[in-house]
């Protein structure tokens, strides 16, 4: 568990991110990077991330599609950067092996124990390949696809690896499975830079899910309503108007005229969570924004977010968030305005 804690820029005020692509990149995580991160304002309006294309060799860079892009920056913005993020390259990422990487891009990217650098370093997909040949995984928790992570396994076995999430923040270090735990990854340090409201703000504006746990499965066996079965999207809906009422198991199967063994299965099949953990987990994303945009008491917050009592508020924050509610308050009371912010 990685304690909720703003990433300080490494040259003050808007911070730089660091795409770095190389040939045979997928756009659309290119392109996801730049979409979210570039959406991301304060409270006046101010863009809160300069996002940068860089590459090894600036210039044309070829896609796995059937047109290039072009990067403008170097290795010496990736070097510079306050977070960097690596997309996949399916045709050169499964073939890296440890220490494989060229020793510009590696010095670029920094030593795995290197401390003196601020900066996060993060991958999506089969980008974590390139985080492991710079030995930035090395006795740490990882994830990425999971077509790749049996290969991922054995070129790296000093990798703890987990195909099952769809995230894994490690602190300065953060890997994601596919195209979409891409967003949840992106979103995910968002949350951590600026806060809950922010981030569901770029959600908003993005037209995607505000919020999936890290630790949610990477592959739902049935993520949408299909074969006439019905859905527990209702009692979903129902339950995130409700959460301040105590919400119990058998109402919310009741809701979707579900036993509550049918209701529980099918809810995991389209959620990868159990009904409870998806209910904590909103409730918990409840009392962040409440936090965030309220001067409410922590009792109060408790029990407009259903957790009934401060002392259950505290104890879900502390397991979840590893940080108290007032910590969380003081961090991110400023909505987005860098001044505001008070280190947890």
């Amino acid at each position: 568990m990685t304690p909720v804690r703003p990433a300080t820029p490494a040259h003050g005020g808007r911070r730089t991110v660091a795409v770095l692509v190389r040939d045979g990149v997928l756009p659309m995580e290119l392109g996801l990077v730049h979409q979210l991160f570039g959406t991301a304002r304060s409270a006046a309006g101010e863009p809160l991330y300069d996002v940068r294309t860089c590459a090894p060799r600036p210039g044309r860079i070829r896609t796995d599609a059937d047109f290039p892009i072009y990067a403008e920056h170097g290795l010496a913005t990736v070097a510079a950067a306050d977070t960097v993020l690596v997309p996949a390259s399916h045709e050169t990422d499964e073939g890296l092996r440890p220490g494989g990487l060229p020793e510009e891009l590696a010095q670029a990217l920094g030593g795995p124990e290197d401390a003196s650098v601020p900066r996060r370093i993060a991958s999506i997909c089969t980008g974590s390949f390139v985080l492991a040949a710079a030995g930035l995984l090395d006795g740490r928790r990882a994830t990425t696809h999971w077509m790749s992570a049996d290969l991922f396994a054995r070129t790296f076995p000093s990798v703890t690896v987990d195909p099952g999430v769809l995230y894994v923040d490690e602190g300065r270090i953060l890997t994601s499975a596919g195209e979409a735990a891409g967003i949840d990854l992106c979103l995910h340090m968002i949350r951590r830079d600026h806060g809950a409201a922010v981030a569901a703000e770029v959600a908003r504006r993005t037209v995607v899910p505000p919020h999936r746990e890290g630790g949610q499965a990477q592959y739902i066996q049935r993520p949408v309503e299909s074969d006439g079965l019905t859905s527990t999207s209702a009692s979903r809906a129902w339950a995130l108007a409700r959460l301040a009422e105590p919400l119990t198991l058998a109402e919310l199967a009741a809701h979707d005229a579900m036993s509550v063994r049918t209701y529980s299965r099918r809810f995991r099949e389209e959620t990868g969570l159990t009904p409870i953990q998806w209910l904590t987990q909103r409730r918990v994303d409840r009392a962040r924004e409440l936090l965030e945009q309220t001067d409410h008491t922590v009792d109060r917050v408790a029990t407009e977010a259903g957790f009934g009592t401060g002392a259950s508020l505290r104890q879900h924050f502390q397991a979840g968030l590893g940080v108290s509610p007032g910590a969380y308050r003081s961090t991110f009371r400023g909505n987005g305005r860098e001044g505001e912010r008070v280190r947890a």
